[in-house]
């Protein structure tokens, strides 16, 4: 049976993909600490979509 490998999402290190590995997807626990202080501090965004702004645009009524 082959292991499956990924990358860390935090370093890229190849990691095994196993239920022995606590910290995956992540190859340690300092990876791991640091992804989720990204997270804190907001430093993860998705971005929002575009919306045009023009002078013939008009507001839209909440229908709420």
């Amino acid at each position: 049976m082959k292991q499956r490998t990924v990358n860390c999402p935090q370093c890229g290190k190849s990691v095994i993909w196993s239920q022995a590995n606590r910290f995956r997807p992540f190859c340690s626990e300092r990876c791991k600490t640091m992804d989720l202080a990204q997270w804190a501090q907001e430093s993860y965004r998705i971005p929002e979509p575009e919306q045009s702004t023009t002078e013939n645009d008009e507001p839209v009524p909440n229908k709420n």
